[in-house]
Formats: C-alpha cells, structure tokens, sequence
C-alpha cells in the first residue's frame, strides 16, 4: 500500500468545498478505498480545527463531529521526536518555512512519501530536492 502525507490545506477541504476540494476528496477517496496509508504530523487535527473554527462555517456542535470524524480516519500520526524533529528544523531553516510545514515535508522525507498539500505558497518556497517530495493539489 502507498503512504502519502496529508496536510491541514488538504484535510480542511473534505469538509468545507472551495477551490481544489474535488482533488483533495480524491485522495480521501483512496485513503477510504485502502489504495493509500495517509500519515502526518501529530499537530494535523489540531491544525484543522483551528481553520475550520476560524472560517466561522461551523458551529461548535458541528465542529465536535468534525473532530470524531478525524479521530474516525485512523491516520498514522507522528509526534515530533528524534530524528524526525532534527530533519524538521534543517528543513525549516534551509526553505525559511515555519516548522509547522517543514513537520509535513520532512515527514514524507523521512517516509520516502508523497506530501499532498493544497498550499502552492509552501511548494514555491522548497528548493529542489524537498520540492521532489511535493504534490500540489489544485
């Protein structure tokens, strides 16, 4: 089976529909399906309840079942330690990203993994060889 990292820009867009939704619900779709091991940093669901309380789209209710849903998903997560932690700040320092995106890169790094993000400002801003691990859902 596949192991891809997902990103907050991904997640988010299964439960609200804006630009890229249809790619990011394809991705759920596999994930679902048992195609693709969807893996990421621990601070994804954190990450995707911030947003989505932040856009005002939800009431809390709705958010709790937003948050049963991502606890639902099963999804690999990774807490930040050891080697994954030191590849996060070299990446962070070497692409000038904040260490919450360099956590989703240098995890796919380390996982030999797809990241899948619909953030096209984090993919601009990786040099080459982190870019390579990258795939902009648009």
């Amino acid at each position: 089976m596949l192991e891809a990292v997902v990103d907050a820009s991904v997640v988010v867009k299964w439960f609200v529909e804006e630009e890229g939704s249809g790619k990011a619900l394809e991705v759920r779709d596999r994930y679902v399906s048992g195609e693709l091991k969807l893996i990421a940093p621990e601070l994804l669901p954190f990450e995707v309840l911030n947003v989505l309380y932040y856009k005002r789209l939800f009431t809390i209710e709705e958010l709790k079942s937003v948050a049963e849903a991502l606890d639902a998903f099963f999804f690999e997560l990774h807490p930040l330690r050891g080697e994954y932690a030191k590849l996060t700040l070299e990446v962070a320092q070497e692409n000038n990203i904040t260490i919450y995106d360099a956590a989703y890169v240098s995890l796919a790094i380390l996982k030999n993994a797809r990241l899948y993000t619909a953030d096209a400002k984090l993919k601009e801003r990786l040099t080459g060889k982190h870019s390579n691990y990258v795939t902009l859902l648009k």
